[in-house]
């Protein structure tokens, strides 16, 4: 799995501890630098490479607004500080989320997952297609032929405009290996978004007539990623 280069910037020496602590426990990031001096995180991106920053916001030698300012968009973002009122202007740049201190590691786990989704983990996403053995037999599946996934107790099944392939495998699994155009939208079901032909309330329809049903909360992410 390839991890992302995180850096911590808080000019508060406890809060830099707190995230260190908590970015070890998470296997998919990588912790490559941490101060409590914006500059010295200024120097060291330009020398080294790193995808995401944990940054305050109010800082004495320079503010995390002005910070992002500099940087810029080849840096994503997640936001901490104690002063909600930031939150607005924090969000008109390059920001996955914003976190407000204290910070629990449930909130900053709920935080990186959503990191998560900004960034090809997996190499496998930057392929065009993968391999499944079903009925004793292995199969080349293309991304782009899928309609949808389903979940079938500890199968799943694989269905394309012309075949269906039963696997023993999770939905949780096979998630994590399809590309970003692939959103779940009920807790049994996975859908190709590209083949997306109308949306209702309770149901999607896909090309050749085939329906899935929508999970109540999944529809926000659906709607997201339809745009």
């Amino acid at each position: 799995m390839k991890k992302i280069k995180c850096i911590i910037v808080d000019d508060e020496p406890l809060a830099v501890s707190l995230i260190e602590s908590y970015v070890e426990k998470v296997p998919f990031l990588e912790l490559v630098f941490s101060t409590e001096n914006p500059i010295e995180a200024l120097e060291f991106i330009q020398k080294n490479e790193a995808e995401l920053v944990f940054l305050d916001i109010q800082m004495p030698e320079l503010t995390g607004i002005n910070f992002m300012k500099i940087v810029g968009d080849k840096m994503k973002y997640i936001l901490t500080t104690a002063y909600s009122e930031y939150a607005l202007e924090g969000y008109e740049h390059n920001v996955v989320d914003y976190l407000l201190k204290p910070i629990s590691f449930d909130r900053f786990n709920k935080s990186i997952l959503k990191a998560k989704e900004r960034f090809p983990l997996d190499e496998t996403k930057e392929n065009s297609h993968f391999f499944v053995k079903s009925s004793g037999q292995r199969y080349r599946i293309n991304f782009n032929e899928i309609l949808y996934v389903e979940s079938i107790k500890d199968y799943v099944n694989i269905k394309t405009e012309t075949q269906e392939y039963i696997v023993l495998d999770t939905l949780k699994s096979l998630e994590n290996h399809l590309p970003e155009n692939f959103a779940r939208v009920h807790k049994s079901f996975i859908l190709n978004i590209d083949k997306v032909k109308s949306v209702g309330l309770k149901k999607v329809i896909l090309i050749s007539e085939n329906e899935v049903p929508i999970g109540e909360i999944y529809k926000l992410n659906l709607l997201e990623k339809l745009k």
